[in-house]
């Protein structure tokens, strides 16, 4: 079993970063979100004086078994395919970072090609994509926690290179059947509550889809209390990547950019192991997926954007990230009614 030592937050400087913020030169309160924003960034680095480092965006690819299913209008091999496109620059996530200054990593961690030595590639390939899991499960538990250890270890690559801020985008055909059975698994919901059209099913495809993922669950009767075995049951590589990559941001204080309903189905996985990875999350968007808006929910998570994107990929953590920018820089900033010599109300 993966082992991280993911320490609960340090609530010593709350009443000293609270009182910074409620001086600034505002209403208190005034600032909404972004003071709690600024709190939370604050008390996750432990100082009265946060910085935002060297911003990444790992995007995480990976195929998918469960296509077999029909459970998506897309062939696979648009996952590498996108993947070609990530590395040219023109995919979204690359347009949102640049845009905002974030790093750029794409990992391969079991797409069902060989791209051999391609420039910008992180070869972290577990397998040539996972099983069907309406059948089998998806990958071995050997699997499963040598994809948690990698993405440990490429969080932990970003850290020693000085960033402390890291967004988590996925591509894999069929990821979000993955993502349904997760949470329909490990949060005990009816998968028809947690499914959605994904790539763009229409009624007939998402029909089928639910009942794909009824079935899938129903024959492999888990238990949700194992979070590890559902993730090697359900998952894919690059899912149960992220979920390392996930444990090893928080391990190292990182502030955690959680992206649409993949992604959060990692960090249901990843809470499930370690709870207190939570703390260092800010949720940047609620997906248009179905399912998505009640996994945040039953993380008591309220995410910053409610935009109708579902495309993934990290879109939303990109476009979210300036308002955590924001809020870190009017803490860092903003004059306070005293430097300022503004009167305060009374």
């Amino acid at each position: 079993m993966i082992q991280t030592q993911i320490q609960p937050i340090s609530t010593a400087l709350a009443s000293a970063l609270l009182n910074k913020i409620n001086n600034k030169t505002k209403p208190l309160g005034s600032l909404g979100r972004l003071e709690k924003l600024a709190l939370q960034v604050g008390l996750i680095q432990d100082t009265l004086t946060p910085e935002l480092n060297k911003p990444v965006m790992m995007v995480f690819a990976g195929d998918h078994g469960i296509v077999q299913a029909g459970v998506s209008p897309f062939p696979q091999e648009v996952t590498q395919q996108m993947v070609f496109n990530f590395l040219s620059g023109g995919a979204a996530i690359n347009i949102f970072s640049q845009t905002n200054a974030m790093q750029v990593r794409v990992i391969d961690a079991g797409v069902n090609h060989h791209f051999g030595m391609v420039p910008g590639l992180i070869d972290a390939k577990i397998g040539m994509g996972t099983q069907n899991f309406l059948t089998t499960p998806a990958m071995t538990q050997a699997q499963c926690e040598q994809a948690l250890t990698v993405g440990i270890s490429l969080a932990h690559k970003e850290f020693e290179s000085c960033s402390n801020v890291m967004g988590f985008g996925e591509m894999g055909i069929g990821n979000t059947s993955s993502a349904s059975a997760l949470m329909a698994v490990l949060c005990e919901l009816p998968p028809e509550q947690c499914v959605g059209r994904g790539t763009g099913l229409d009624d007939a495809g998402l029909q089928k889809k639910i009942d794909v993922i009824k079935a899938a669950v129903a024959q492999h009767k888990l238990d949700a209390k194992d979070a590890c075995q559902v993730l090697a049951t359900f998952g894919g590589f690059e899912i149960a990547m992220m979920v390392g990559a996930m444990l090893g941001a928080a391990e190292k204080k990182c502030v955690l950019l959680i992206d649409g309903f993949i992604a959060t189905s990692a960090l249901l996985v990843a809470s499930k192991m370690q709870p207190e990875v939570l703390e260092y999350c800010v949720f940047a968007h609620c997906s248009n997926e179905s399912g998505h808006r009640l996994l945040l929910h039953y993380l008591k998570a309220e995410p910053l954007l409610d935009l109708g994107l579902r495309l993934g990929e990290g879109t939303g953590a990109a476009l979210a990230y300036p308002l955590v920018k924001a809020a870190v820089n009017f803490l860092n900033e903003m004059a306070s009614f005293e430097s300022a010599n503004v009167s305060q109300a009374e």
